[in-house]
Parts: structure tokens; C-alpha cells; sequence
């Protein structure tokens, strides 16, 4: 990654000077869809819900350990999931190849603010990344992304302002 204090402009660089992180993002208790169901049941209720705090704080901290941490990261290069403390990519797709990205809700969208993004690359998705908090933004910043730094996808779709996420 490039150091930012040796940038011109805070967060531009291009992909031939090195690799700059845009936008990370960890992944919420939604990903794990049989807890996020519990936890979503057991709130409605007035006395279970600390119960259902309790098991979804598990998860939602867990993504901290170092065994289990879990991370999306977007660069000027590509589109990855790290995990681990140190952040090891073990997914990833180059921006070069995604040609769209699609949010699927599923029941616990709307509870958890977030949904699944898949990555699709000639009508295939090549990587999938479930439980992701606000994930029509990170759609849009991909493919933001996309359109900025890989040559000949610019036309394929308009620049969407971020204010335009819902």
C-alpha cells in the first residue's frame, strides 16, 4: 500500500504507482445468516432480547479475533477479502474483470442495513461478499472505482455520486 503522506492528493493514486486503499468495510452480524435470524426473533421480543444481544455481540465482535477476522477492502487494483489481524487477501477479484456488481437482500436486510454483493464477471459471479453494511454505497464505490482506473469500462456505466445511495 502507498504510503499517503507521499501522495500529491490525499488518496489519488494511480494504479501504476502503487496500490491505495479506497474503502474497507467489515462485514456485519448478517453475515451469518442463522444468528442473524435468532437475534432478529428474539429482539422483537421485550425479555429475550438481551439474550439476543448477547449471541449477536459474539459475532460481531468475533470478527476482531485473529482467527476469524474478516474484512472487504476495495483498492485502485482490486476488490478483496481480507482476513486475519494482518489482513491476508484470501479472495479477491481485479477491478479489470468485474463487469457489474448486484446487491441481494435476503429477510434480514432491512434489520441489519446490509446485503450480500455479488461480483459478476461475463454473467458469472466470480465473488460474493455476504453481510455487507450499507451495500449499495460499497456497489457503487466499486464500481466508482472500476470506471475511474481501469481503461475502456468508463463507458459501460456513468459515474454515480454517492449521494445517490439510498
Amino acid at each position: 500500500m502507498v504510503d499517503y503522506r507521499q501522495q500529491a492528493i490525499a488518496g489519488v493514486v494511480p494504479p501504476e504507482a502503487g496500490e491505495a486503499k479506497i474503502r474497507e468495510v467489515w462485514p456485519s452480524v448478517a453475515s451469518m445468516p442463522a444468528v442473524a435470524s435468532l437475534g432478529q426473533t428474539l429482539t422483537r421480543t421485550l425479555v429475550l432480547a438481551p439474550l439476543a444481544w448477547l449471541i449477536m455481540s459474539a459475532v460481531y465482535f468475533g470478527k476482531l479475533l485473529p482467527f476469524a477476522a474478516s474484512r472487504y477492502t476495495l483498492t485502485n487494483r482490486r476488490l478483496m477479502i481480507r482476513r486475519g489481524w494482518k489482513g491476508i487477501p484470501s479472495h479477491e477479484v481485479p477491478l479489470a474483470r468485474i463487469d457489474d456488481v448486484r446487491v441481494v437482500n435476503d429477510a434480514h436486510s432491512d434489520f441489519f442495513r446490509a446485503g450480500t454483493l455479488e461480483i459478476l464477471e461475463g454473467g458469472a459471479v466470480v465473488l460474493t461478499l455476504p453481510g455487507t453494511p450499507e451495500a449499495e454505497a460499497f456497489r457503487i464505490a466499486i464500481l466508482n472505482a472500476r470506471n475511474a482506473w481501469v481503461p475502456g469500462k468508463v463507458k459501460s456505466m456513468p459515474f454515480i455520486a454517492a449521494s445517490a445511495a439510498k
